[in-house]
């Protein structure tokens, strides 16, 4: 795999329906966590971590869309860590865990307890696939692609945060209480 540092690509383009369905008086990312706007917090995750970052915000219909997009923004990019901006408890380590595995993997997938989070790494070898996408399966064919190839490296972390995005009102009030339990 190509070395370098990839750059983390913050989708904050969705319309966050799900969240004023469930009685989200804001748009999601906007909405508070612990005093702070969830986009905020996710934000500072990712300057924290030193990677450099790229926000892609310009209301694309679907998240392959937005993904492609945030791609072309980024062309110098050595590999991308797709990080949706709902992912407001994701840890600093996570990100820098992540985008090492891609020297070993074109495509990196974090596992929390079995299950798949964010951001998912993807390699340059990886960049006209992601130019490609469009509407809402996100980088999905990508992944599937590349784990045909035996490219794909699922790494264990110890992150909730990774699998905890804000979807609903609930999904907000239980980040809170996650968040409170880590002071």
């Amino acid at each position: 795999m190509e070395k370098g540092v990839p750059t983390v690509l913050v989708l904050a383009s969705g319309r966050g329906e799900r969240f004023a369905a469930s009685g989200g008086g804001t748009h999601k990312l906007q909405a508070l966590l612990a005093g702070k706007p969830v986009l905020a917090r996710t934000l500072e995750a990712v300057a924290a971590s030193g990677l450099p970052w790229h926000l892609e915000d310009a209301g694309h219909p679907g998240m392959g869309d937005s993904i492609a997009a945030a791609v072309r923004a980024t062309p110098g990019a050595s590999g991308w860590l797709v990080l949706p901006g709902d992912l407001p408890l994701v840890q600093v380590a996570t990100l820098q865990v992540v985008a090492d595995a891609l020297a070993r993997h074109a495509v990196v997938v974090p596992m929390y307890q079995g299950v798949r989070g964010h951001p998912v790494g993807f390699s340059a070898a990886c960049r006209d696939a992601l130019l490609a996408l469009t509407g809402n399966r996100g980088a999905s064919p990508v992944v599937q692609a590349q784990a045909a190839l035996n490219a794909v490296g699922f790494i264990d972390v110890a992150d909730e945060g990774t699998v905890t995005d804000i979807d609903t009102l609930q999904d907000l009030q239980r980040a809170e209480a996650l968040l409170a339990q880590r002071f």
